[in-house]
């Protein structure tokens, strides 16, 4: 019993640590002059689902759920984050070259497609970052426009 209750005690003792090494949060109020909005035209409708789906991993400003603040899920999430905006920021689309910027297009629109965005992860636990029929539709005709317009410019 009482290595059982010492075991307990350090696991105890680690965790309360780990609360102390919090990840840096990623936020900006600052609006970027690479936005994808400042490359195209993106409708309300499209920019409003895009926020609620994607924004959090592939942007520089994400919403935080409370548990985020517990450890070690605050670690997971940022690995999450940094690793989403890595493959794609939505806040510096415009610094990407232009054939980066068409091959993300591509991307988005064949994620959608397959459904592997958003993740099934993240769904689970945001269930408005589900995107329905409708959604998915709207952001693909968005994305379609894009193609047309970037393959009449080359």
């Amino acid at each position: 019993m009482r290595l059982r209750f010492k075991i307990l005690l350090i696991l105890l003792a680690v965790f309360a640590l780990m609360q102390f090494f919090q990840p840096d949060r990623n936020f900006s109020e600052a609006a970027s002059t690479n936005d994808i909005t400042k490359v195209y035209p993106v409708p309300n409708a499209v920019q409003a689902i895009l926020k609620k789906a994607c924004y959090d991993c592939h942007s520089n400003s994400t919403r935080y759920p409370w548990y985020t603040y517990i450890q070690p899920f605050g670690w997971m999430m940022n690995s999450h984050i940094n690793e989403g905006k890595s493959e794609l920021n939505f806040n510096e689309f415009g610094s990407y070259s232009a054939r980066r910027q068409r091959s993300k297009v591509k991307a988005i629109a064949g994620s959608i497609e397959d459904g592997s965005m958003p993740l099934a992860s993240y769904k689970l636990i945001h269930r408005d970052a589900k995107l329905n029929n409708t959604e998915k539709n709207l952001i693909l005709n968005w994305l379609r426009g894009i193609e047309e317009e970037s393959s009449q410019k080359h």
